[in-house]
C-alpha cells in the first residue's frame, strides 16, 4: 500500500487538507497528516482544529511515496521558513518520489528548489516566488512536471487529489473514487 505524508502547519487551508486526505484514503493510500511542529493539534486558517498523526520530527520520511503540502497563507508561510521541510522535500525527490503542493504552498517547492527548469502551476498572485524559483509557470488547474504535481487553490483539490491517487494507485482507482464523489 502506497504511503503518503501531508504536512500541516498553524493556517493550513481546512479544504485543501480535508480533500486530499478523504479522496487517498479512499482510494487505498495510507495517509498520514504530519504536523510541521511537535503539537498534534494544528488550526486551520478559518479556526478548525484537526488532530494530525505524526510529528515532522516522528515521521519517517523514507516510509513515504507522497509528500504533499496544502496551501494557505499563514500555513504556508510556515512551510517557507522551515528549512529541515525544505532539506526533507530535496531528498524526497532526490529519490524519485512524488512531491506535490497546492494553493500558494508551491512557492515551498520553489524555494526548496525542487521546481527549478519544471512547470508548475499556483494560487494566482503567487507566481513571482516560482518563477523567482525557475519553474515555468501555468494557469492550468494540476500541473504534473515529472515526479512534481502543484495545483492552484481549494477549488482544484478534489483535481489535485485525484490526479495523485492515480500517480499513486491507477488509473481504475482514482476514476472509480471520482465517480464514487461525483467528481467524474
Amino acid at each position: 500500500m502506497p504511503v503518503a505524508h501531508v504536512y500541516v502547519a498553524p493556517g493550513f487551508e481546512e479544504v485543501e487538507l480535508v480533500t486530499i486526505v478523504d479522496i487517498l484514503r479512499r482510494g487505498g493510500v495510507d495517509t498520514r497528516m504530519v504536523a510541521l511542529g511537535d503539537s498534534l493539534q494544528v488550526i486551520g486558517a478559518h479556526g478548525i482544529a484537526i488532530a494530525a498523526d505524526l510529528s515532522f520530527s516522528t515521521a519517517d520520511n523514507a516510509l513515504a511515496d507522497a509528500i504533499i503540502l496544502p496551501g494557505g497563507g499563514p500555513g504556508t508561510q510556515a512551510l517557507l521558513a522551515s528549512p529541515a521541510l525544505h532539506a526533507r522535500l530535496q531528498e524526497h525527490q532526490a529519490a524519485g518520489k512524488l512531491v506535490a503542493a497546492i494553493c500558494a504552498a508551491p512557492m515551498v517547492l520553489a524555494k526548496a528548489g525542487v521546481l527549478a527548469g519544471l512547470d508548475a502551476c499556483c494560487f494566482p498572485g503567487c507566481e513571482p516566488a516560482l518563477i523567482e524559483g525557475s519553474a515555468e509557470v501555468w494557469s492550468y488547474n494540476v500541473v504534473e512536471a515529472g515526479n512534481v504535481i502543484t495545483s492552484r487553490g481549494p477549488a482544484t483539490a478534489a483535481s489535485f487529489a485525484l490526479t495523485i491517487l492515480q500517480r499513486l494507485t491507477d488509473a481504475a482507482t482514482a476514476q472509480q473514487v471520482g465517480r464514487a464523489m461525483l467528481y467524474l
